[in-house]
């Protein structure tokens, strides 16, 4: 079978945002004017090139336009850099921009992006809402197909619709502003991740509407300082740190991430941080803040068995683990739809000593969406503090109170379950 490399995803390396004015720009490309037809059925990949290397020639201010009220197909396209300008260089969609609807319209397969933008600085792409990224995504998902994520980057006012894989990527870059999206894909496409950060800094993400079959945002390897606010999730699989560490031996790291302000509306997890067993690194300095919840089936998980999500690990048998550190849930109200609001699945290090370390807890209130269920929560190899948290959790430290880090309430050899 041909590897199938086709996500849904625009790229950029080192980019930098702000909005759209097209009065600062002294010179506008028109896909219309470098042969695009725009009727949906004709390929103007190559009109697209065309003008963008016009553009990328310009000096000042260019802005790429691609006009409302027209539908652009377009096979796998590279817009690549570095270009002359010294300033912002804008694209403005106004229109929609569409890929092939089945695979085998697809040309060069084995590329492993549907849109790339590579090597250009200062790079802004923004859209009203007649702007529209569609990845005819269905029949990909249909045939259980594995894809790759590429690169991504600063978008803002855009409709994403039905990527065949990964939505959005963000790789390597820095200074990175996402806003003003709506990223929609059914709750059974697999693996549509709607952003993806990987190996990037001073990234935000903010007034974000997004529904997928997978993680809403997922937070990766080599990624600090990252800013999640004002996010509408669901469906999906919540808003991640991780996964990371999944060879074994692997050395990878996310620190510094803040989420704040965020709903959770029918979401398989909440607030996640997942590793694989056997690699090594960190996840530290994170919390989530002002969370609400409706009808989660995890709202609070930190899971080092990830494995995928099937806990199965094959031949690892390392007892290395990432390090999850000084990460804080506050300020969680709202509804779980299955049974466990809260759980710590935690690993030990090859010294015997914990791998989730300083996870503290305040001001939490969940309900069952069924009075009459039971709620508990899972606890293993975890320390802590809790105070006003309802269910109790109780392998943490209650605050102001003194239990010692190895006691067996701060670590536990076998999972726990409190039912209340």
């Amino acid at each position: 079978m041909r590897k199938l490399l086709a996500s849904f995803l625009i790229v950029c390396i080192f980019t930098t945002s702000s909005n759209f004015n097209a009065g600062y720009c002294q010179e506008t490309f028109n896909v219309l004017d470098y042969g695009a037809v725009g009727d949906g059925q004709t390929d103007d990949s190559e009109a697209f090139l065309t003008a963008w290397s016009a553009l990328c020639a310009a000096k000042g201010t260019p802005a790429l336009v691609i006009p409302m009220e027209k539908t652009f197909l377009l096979q796998p396209t590279k817009f690549s850099g570095p270009c002359i300008s010294n300033g912002s260089i804008y694209v403005e969609i106004l229109g929609k921009i569409v890929a092939p609807k089945t695979p085998q319209e697809w040309k060069e397969c084995e590329k492993e992006s549907w849109l790339l933008f590579s090597e250009v600085n200062n790079l802004i792409i923004n859209g009203n809402e007649t702007g529209v990224i569609n990845g005819n995504g269905l029949p990909w998902w249909t045939e259980a197909l594995r894809f790759f994520n590429c690169n991504d980057l600063q978008l803002s006012g855009l409709t994403h619709v039905d990527s065949p894989k990964g939505h959005i990527s963000i790789l390597n870059c820095t200074n990175v502003i996402v806003s003003n999206l709506h990223i929609i894909a059914p709750d059974d496409s697999e693996n549509t991740d709607g952003i993806d950060i990987n190996m990037s800094r001073h990234v935000n993400i903010h007034d974000c509407i997004i529904g997928t079959g997978d993680d809403c945002i997922a937070i990766k390897r080599g990624s600090v300082l990252v800013n999640v606010t004002n996010i509408a999730c669901g469906p999906g699989h919540g808003i991640s740190v991780g996964s990371i560490g999944k060879l074994e031996g692997a050395y990878e790291t996310v620190a510094e991430v803040f989420v704040r302000n965020c709903t959770f509306n029918g979401t398989m997890n909440g607030a996640r941080i997942k590793t694989w067993p056997g690699g090594s690194g960190y996840a530290k300095n994170i919390s989530y803040e002002k969370i609400t919840l409706i009808g989660v089936q995890n709202p609070i998980i930190i899971d080092q068995n990830y494995c995928n999500g099937e806990h199965d690990c094959g031949n690892i048998t390392s007892n290395s683990a990432v390090e999850v550190s000084n990460v804080i849930f506050n300020d969680f109200r709202g509804t779980l739809a299955d049974e466990h609001a809260i759980t710590f699945d935690c690993s030990k290090t090859e010294y015997g000593t914990l791998a989730c370390l300083n996870i503290n807890m305040e001001q939490i209130n969940i309900t069952s969406i069924d009075p009459e269920k039971e709620i508990s929560v899972l606890c293993k190899n975890v320390n802590g503090t809790t105070e006003d948290t309802s269910p109790s959790v109780h392998c943490l430290q209650a605050r102001n109170s003194t239990i010692d880090a190895d006691s067996p309430d701060a670590d536990s050899p076998d999972p726990y379950a409190y039912s209340f």
